[in-house]
């Protein structure tokens, strides 16, 4: 192997990493939470009320929506498509939203980043289809848009710092009791909830600065241990899983600015799935 050759190769070998980390994260992510429209959940009810949608009819509406969530989640973890890429993104921006349009606080919807940054930078990370026949099919190099790389990476950026910001404004700004109850869990003081919540706020605005790979993956361990306090603290096991997004996002990036990658190398990875 040549010199310029063994870089190219473990730069082929990350961007196929970036490539599934947000498969991966995508897919976990709506069948975590298609699984909550399965079993049904009442927290849901304010949000189909923000359309107008009647308590009994949401509470029929929610296996169906749940059920296509997991098709959705399935599909692109067996065979990614970018029409079903653009559904994901829009739709979980859409359920993040209905959230302060139901009263509450924006940090609920910043808060949910990686569930529409993460398709999105797939999306993205694959090219945009160039006609209608490319939004059906498989990806090809040769029918998606090009991607410039430093786009990829600021949707990437800007993901990590929301989602990490937000969860921190949610536990120091509004206080969401749900962290005192988490913390609780691990016999912690929820007093503890607050100072928490500054650090990540300061340490998600710091990823639009510095995305240093290292810290990214830090990040990426904590949100998956924090997530971890749902379950730990008696909440269903979906829980974790649908937040997968929140863990996707910082590890694709850390993995992405490692590389250092051109493009044309990220788009022969895709095209090869």
């Amino acid at each position: 192997m040549t010199a310029t050759a063994a870089p190219a190769a473990s730069a082929y070998r990350a961007i196929d990493g970036v490539h599934w980390c947000l498969r991966i994260g995508a897919a976990a992510c709506f069948i975590g939470h298609g699984a909550f429209g399965v079993i049904t959940k009442s927290a849901w009810l304010p949000y189909f009320a923000v359309t107008g949608i009647s308590p009994d009819l949401a509470f029929a509406l929610m296996p169906v929506i749940g059920t296509i969530d997991i098709v959705l989640g399935l599909t692109v973890l067996l065979s990614p498509r970018p029409i079903v890429l653009l559904y994901m993104s829009v739709w979980a921006l859409w359920t993040a939203l209905l959230r302060p349009l139901a009263g509450e606080t924006v940090f609920e919807a910043m808060e949910r980043a990686g569930n529409y940054g993460v398709p999105l930078a797939m999306l993205l990370l694959v090219g945009l289809p160039r006609n209608w026949r490319s939004w059906r099919g498989w990806f090809r190099v040769s029918e998606g848009a090009a991607v410039n790389a430093a786009t990829l990476v600021r949707v990437l950026q800007w993901t990590t710092a929301m989602l990490l910001f937000a969860h921190g404004a949610l536990a120091a700004i509004t206080q969401k009791p749900l962290f005192a109850v988490h913390y609780a869990a691990l016999g912690l003081p929820a007093a503890i909830a607050p100072a928490i919540g500054y650090v990540e706020m300061a340490v998600g605005l710091s990823v639009l600065v510095f995305p240093i790979p290292a810290l990214l993956i830090a990040i990426a361990v904590w949100k998956a241990a924090t997530e971890a306090l749902f379950p730990i603290a008696g909440a269903p096991m979906w829980e974790f899983v649908e937040r997968a997004g929140s863990y996707a996002a910082p590890l694709a990036l850390a993995l992405l600015v490692a590389s250092r990658s051109p493009v044309g190398t990220q788009r022969e990875v895709c095209g090869r799935r």
